[in-house]
């Protein structure tokens, strides 16, 4: 199936419509789900044992969406996949650790925001790194390896870096992320080698149940705190906005400071500042409390409305370089005629 990156000409603006579309509806829809949370929470809270189901079908969703060539890349070129996927589970955790400190968070808010430094990579995080004209494969790559890894690293890092303000068994939500992210995801990948063509008529619609399903999260996330949502609701917004657009910061001179090329940093960036908040709600809601769960729940919001200005900023970067390139050489041909 040909990805949007390698599209040309009308199919390419087409792409990139479609994908404009999906990250800017995306965010409406899951606070669709949020705004049902908080005004039928008792009714929506009857759902909650849902969860976990839901967010192996997202999952499941996001293993249909690879292939083998995906992780091929990390033998092709190791260096920028392995300096993404380390600033995923080294930035991000380290951000919110100073983003809880920086904003004196009560332990709950802080705990949850820390979980979501700690998620693996986003799954909406490869539409962005397309929309920024980032580079794309890398960007699939990384989220693969990060989600990979997140059984491991999720909640060996929660542990270390969160068990200072709520106790938490590491070892049952490891578990969870095994059941819950990487069976499904590996069954995903299976199902698509096994059915390609089925799977391949069906990769248009899978983003879109991807983000019903987070939604629903979402929505039983915040029906278990909507009685506390209106006094922590702004501070819980100011730490996800914070955490987030450091994130794309710090991944952004990451890639440059290695000497990677502008997509791969764009690609980066993303990665680094995108989480998969869905997750993260989901296990705060487990093995947390309905409180710490609610960073996760606005970080799904945000980050979607972020990657689009992300990548608004990047391509009105591309058109100034454009334009001062054509300006150049306009000159350089005024001099050869003069």
């Amino acid at each position: 199936m040909t990805s949007p990156a390698q599209q040309s000409g009308p199919a390419a603006a087409t792409a990139d419509r479609a994908a404009y579309v999906a990250v800017l509806v995306f965010p409406i829809l899951v606070l669709a789900g949020g705004a049902a949370g908080y005004f039928f929470a008792p009714t929506i809270q009857q759902a909650s044992g849902w969860t976990n189901t839901l967010l192996g079908l997202v999952m499941f969703g996001m293993g249909l969406t690879l292939r083998p060539v995906d992780f091929a890349l990390v033998a092709k070129r190791p260096v920028p996949i392995a300096v993404g996927v380390a600033a995923q589970y080294i930035v991000m955790p380290l951000l919110a650790l100073f983003v809880s400190w920086l904003l004196q968070l009560p332990p709950e808010i802080a705990a949850g925001v820390i979980l979501v430094g700690c998620a693996p990579g986003g799954t909406a995080s490869n539409v962005v790194a397309f929309l920024a004209r980032g580079d794309v494969a890398v960007s699939v790559t990384m989220t693969s390896i990060s989600t990979l890894l997140a059984p491991l690293l999720t909640p060996l890092l929660t542990l270390w870096l969160a068990g200072q303000y709520m106790p938490l068994d590491g070892a049952s939500m490891a578990m969870s992320i095994v059941m819950i992210v990487l069976i499904p995801v590996i069954a995903g990948i299976v199902v698509r080698l096994v059915l390609t063509r089925l799977v391949e008529r069906l990769l248009p619609v899978l983003p879109w149940l991807s983000v019903l399903g987070i939604a629903t999260i979402v929505a039983i996330v915040v029906s278990g705190s909507a009685d506390r949502i209106v006094q922590a609701g702004l501070l819980v917004l100011l730490a996800v906005a914070i955490h987030n657009v450091l994130g794309y910061t710090l991944g952004y001179l990451i890639g440059r400071v290695t000497g990677q090329p502008v997509p791969v940093r764009r690609a980066t960036a993303v990665e680094v500042g995108m989480q998969n908040s869905g997750l993260a709600a989901g296990l705060a809601a487990q093995y947390m409390s309905p409180l710490a769960a609610l960073p996760g729940a606005v970080f799904s919001v945000w980050h979607n409305l972020s990657g689009a200005v992300f990548a608004l900023l990047c391509r009105r970067a591309d058109a100034r370089a454009a334009a001062r390139s054509a300006l150049t050489e306009d000159d350089d041909a005024a001099r050869v005629r003069s």
